[in-house]
């Protein structure tokens, strides 16, 4: 027998008779009365125990199959038993169904207004009339719909935290903590089949506050070894300024990232390997220095930013054909530019030396002059007596740039 308890605390009672139960809805669930009878009694004495202590206020159901138990549940107070779903639960109407206002308007048309009436219409015409919908809901009336129940799993937390008996200063001691937490919680997200792509340390500090830092993982990891060097290198550019009392860890899980390689696809690095890597370049240059480059909605020279993730592609765009590319300098290089006539005829500047034999130009360009940071400025490309092409302009002082090379 199943047994089904309709009440606002339906979740916490079922969990007190049964480690084994589904929430239909936050004020309905069900379990199976008969798989703890040896330990509890009768279903009937079940039903009874759970209705008592939900303060005779639940209404609690037993029934065969599970959906007749939560129709009665839904449609009768206090203890209900169901013997025969389909004669003890025909007087009720159809809205007690799951039911669509439009199929539920035209069952009345036919002047069907009860599950009794649902029940005693031939399944052929009313699948060829109405579909697998009404098919479905007819079973449901008849009580003859089996299915097993969709076990309710409290969410999964994956967090730990570590008091200290003596408050720690240096970071050695604090990364032991660190990789005991982090093997302990990635070895759960294994045995679930997850991942996670955010880590929270939480710091309790020795002047009663906390420290607090997140790491957003560009794909999703579980090695605790390649968390725990992200960690520390995050720890050792963003130290705490005072003693720590306690640690804690959080991962937020989610799915892995999935994908298979072709067989004649060259292996592409790890993602972990990968973050490392660019976590240890970042220590090296600066986190503002690494990234992706991202094209801006401006005219302004340099019309781009370094973003954490690359630009996303607009919707049915096509890689176009480019012949030649330009590849920019940044910041710009200070150029010296000897002059023939108005025209440039020499280039100086770091890493570049030559005479110019063409130049095409120039391009006044400016723009956002209603902003703090306008530009004006005049732009030529320039071609080197070595083959080499650049991009040159000077601004409205007179100095000259090295914007970038054409490649």
């Amino acid at each position: 027998m199943f047994l089904c308890v309709h009440h606002d605390g339906a979740a916490m009672l079922a969990a007190r008779f049964s480690p084994w139960w589904e929430l239909t809805s936050p004020d309905t669930a069900i379990f199976d009365a008969a798989r703890v009878e040896r330990l509890l009694g009768s279903s009937e004495q079940i039903a009874q125990a759970v209705w008592e202590q939900s303060g005779r206020q639940a209404n609690v159901a037993l029934a065969v199959i599970p959906d007749a138990a939560l129709l009665a549940a839904h449609n009768f107070a206090g203890v209900t038993v169901i013997r025969d779903a389909v004669g003890e639960l025909a007087e009720l109407g159809l809205e007690s169904l799951p039911i669509e206002p439009d199929l539920l308007d035209t069952f009345e048309s036919w002047g069907i207004r009860t599950l009794g009436d649902l029940a005693a219409l031939p399944e052929n015409g009313l699948a060829s009339r109405m579909g697998e919908r009404a098919l479905s809901l007819q079973r449901l009336a008849r009580g003859a719909i089996e299915r097993p129940l969709q076990i309710h799993k409290q969410p999964e937390i994956y967090a730990e935290r570590i008091a200290l008996d003596h408050p720690i200063e240096l970071l050695e001691p604090l990364l032991f903590l660190l990789a005991r937490i982090l093997n302990d919680q990635c070895d759960r997200l294994t045995a679930h089949g997850l991942s996670t792509n955010e880590i929270r340390v939480t710091l309790s500090l020795d002047d009663r506050s906390e420290y607090e830092r997140i790491l957003h993982l560009p794909v999703p990891m579980r090695d605790g070894r390649a968390l725990l060097k992200l960690l520390q290198m995050d720890l050792e550019a963003h130290p705490p300024q005072a003693a720590m009392t306690a640690v804690a860890v959080a991962l937020k899980p989610v799915e892995p990232r999935r994908f298979q390689h072709g067989l004649f696809i060259p292996q592409a690095p790890a993602p972990d390997k990968l973050e490392l890597t660019l976590a240890r370049i970042r220590g090296l240059v600066g986190e503002q220095n690494v990234g992706m480059p991202e094209l801006l909605d401006t005219h302004r020279p340099e019309p781009f930013r370094l973003c954490g993730a690359g630009p996303r592609p607009a919707a049915g765009s096509q890689p176009a054909s480019i012949n030649i590319a330009f590849r920019y300098f940044h910041p710009a290089l200070l150029a010296k530019v000897e002059l023939h006539g108005d025209r440039p005829a020499r280039l100086t500047a770091p890493g570049i030396y030559g005479r110019i034999v063409t130049a095409a130009g120039p391009w006044c360009t400016s723009g956002e002059w209603w902003t703090l940071t306008p530009w004006n400025r005049d732009e030529w490309d320039v071609a080197l007596n070595d083959g080499a092409l650049y991009r040159i302009y000077r601004e409205s002082d007179g100095r000259w740039h090295v914007e970038g090379a054409y490649d």
